[in-house]
């Protein structure tokens, strides 16, 4: 049984996971609500939450496991912010000294690169490696409000990453654009609701690295040319006009999200497409992926809600599937590393 905790922003996150039967038990307490007041997350106020919230999830961890201890403790070590991630690594720490047990460091953005295939595990643990390996190279998306990576997992599980934002990631962009449609944080899904009764097509939205040799993303044009568009409304023109612009902007980030990976999934020499990260939320964003995948003849795994923000079950998985992408610490010295890349093993 391997117990993980998940702390690198304003989710306070446990879980845990069998290897032959799946998860157990999942816990998260969000602090949306709290730093909405503040237009995003508040790096001090988080880092409190979590000393509030873990004793009470932790209770009914433990609760779970009939007080009984854990195989193995598994906790996100990075990326995230720094004083969020501490608290999850002490936590993890006193843990796995209390129960003498291995800890590892979980690499966040693995973990959201594996969260499709948790499905693939639950469906039939027993043959779960046999048949992740016929589904590799493995085309991923990991797609938040601080990353927009396309990557490979390689048949070794060694990742590559073929394409990353070169500026706003596509989540902030969706955020940046809520703001200044005073729609409030977070800005996603205030977005997809007001786009939900617009034309997509309305307004023509600038798209960046448009040639299949680019291999970036960029956002930032794409929320400058909003704030142009705003600026020369009236207040009666933008509240007349405000689904047609969320669904408008909203199919640009979707539109440069799926142009990119068809190019490179064009190349050819994959064997599935999976999509993750909080974005991965987006339902316009599942479907035109869906399609993308439809059109290809290969496999789609894509994250379930539950999995797609910060949450510890993620982290439980990518502990099993991924061992050779975790940092094993037999004396429990486990470090943060607040930059940790996605291919940083």
């Amino acid at each position: 049984m391997i117990l993980a905790i998940e702390s690198s922003c304003d989710e306070s996150a446990l879980a845990l996971f069998d290897p032959h039967c799946g998860l157990c038990g999942e816990w998260v307490h969000t602090q949306i609500a709290l730093h909405g007041e503040y237009g995003g997350v508040v790096p001090d106020l988080a880092s409190r939450e979590h000393l509030t919230n873990f004793p009470i999830l932790l209770e009914k961890t433990m609760a779970a496991l009939d007080n009984q201890k854990a195989d193995q403790v598994a906790v996100t070590c990075g990326p995230g912010l720094a004083g969020c991630l501490a608290i999850g690594v002490a936590l993890a720490k006193s843990l796995a000294l209390a129960w003498k047990v291995p800890l590892v460091g979980v690499n966040h953005l693995r973990g959201h690169a594996f969260s499709p295939f948790i499905d693939l595990h639950a469906e039939d643990p027993d043959n779960f490696e046999t048949n992740l390996e016929k589904l590799l190279p493995h085309l991923g998306l990991i797609v938040s409000g601080g990353n927009t990576l396309l990557f490979a997992i390689r048949p070794d599980k060694k990742f590559t990453v073929l394409a990353r934002t070169v500026d706003d990631a596509a989540g902030e962009a969706l955020d940046k654009g809520a703001k200044l449609l005073g729609l409030g944080f977070p800005g996603g899904p205030a977005i997809e609701e007001q786009a939900r009764q617009g034309n997509p097509r309305a307004v023509q939205f600038p798209k960046a690295f448009p040639g299949s040799r680019e291999n970036k993303f960029s956002f930032s044009g794409l929320k400058t040319s909003l704030r142009y568009r705003l600026e020369k409304m009236s207040d009666p023109e933008l509240a007349s006009s405000m689904p047609d612009i969320c669904a408008s902007y909203q199919e640009a980030v979707v539109d440069a999200l799926v142009r990119k990976t068809g190019q490179v999934l064009g190349r050819g020499g994959f064997a599935s497409i999976g999509l993750s990260g909080g974005v991965a939320n987006n339902n316009r964003l599942r479907t035109a992926f869906g399609q993308l995948a439809q059109k290809s003849g290969l496999p789609f795994f894509l994250a379930r809600p539950e999995h797609t923000g910060d949450n510890a079950g993620m982290i439980a998985f990518a502990a099993y599937a991924d061992p050779g992408g975790v940092h094993p610490n037999s004396n429990h010295s486990l470090s943060i590393n607040p930059s940790l890349t996605l291919n940083r093993e």
